[in-house]
């Protein structure tokens, strides 16, 4: 019987990002500035992680106050009725010496999708302070009309405004507890 090793999310070393194509001819990228995580592994077995995160609706920042209160409105987030984005997963398979598929279930305004996403050991260290620490990117794609983001607008000339792809670039680095 293994024993169980609990871990959390250092908000101050990561990050929660995503990006969209706007006009389809560029990218906006932005984050969420709140958030927490936590993972629970048999000893360090990474592939028996049980992996739990969520995210404040309400911290998100594209850089641009009027884009950022448009997308907490009820086109797309609804952050008052909605105030939490979670993962919960349900597999993490590895897949090289470094590389896993992250499986789960993503809830976004009310709507539970499964996603897979891809998640990269980055390593483990002790830091300054004596605390064990890993790093993971995680990258993969959502359609966030199968969230029910699904507000749209064209431009004159025919062009969609915001796409439907999501992609997301998450660097965590999780804090062994004691």
């Amino acid at each position: 019987m293994s024993t169980k090793t609990s871990w959390v999310i250092d908000p101050t070393h990561s990050e929660i990002q995503f990006k969209v194509k706007h006009l389809v001819i560029s990218t906006v990228t932005g984050s969420f500035k709140t958030f927490e995580g936590t993972a629970e592994t048999d000893g360090d077995d990474l592939t028996t992680a049980d992996i739990k995160f969520s995210a404040d609706v309400a911290s998100i920042d594209t850089n641009q106050t009027q884009r950022d209160e448009h997308l907490r409105s009820g086109d797309f987030f609804d952050a008052e009725n909605y105030p939490k984005l979670t993962f919960s997963s349900t597999a993490l398979e590895k897949t090289g010496e470094d590389t896993y598929k992250l499986k789960g279930d993503l809830t976004i305004k009310g709507v539970t999708n499964p996603v897979v996403l891809d998640a990269e050991y980055g390593g483990a260290m002790t830091d300054f302070y004596g605390q064990s620490k890993a790093g993971f990117e995680i990258t993969g794609k959502i359609s966030r009309k199968a969230f029910g983001l699904s507000w749209s607008a064209t431009t004159e000339a025919g062009g969609v405004v915001v796409g439907d792809e999501i992609k997301l670039v998450i660097n965590i680095q999780l804090i062994k507890q004691a």
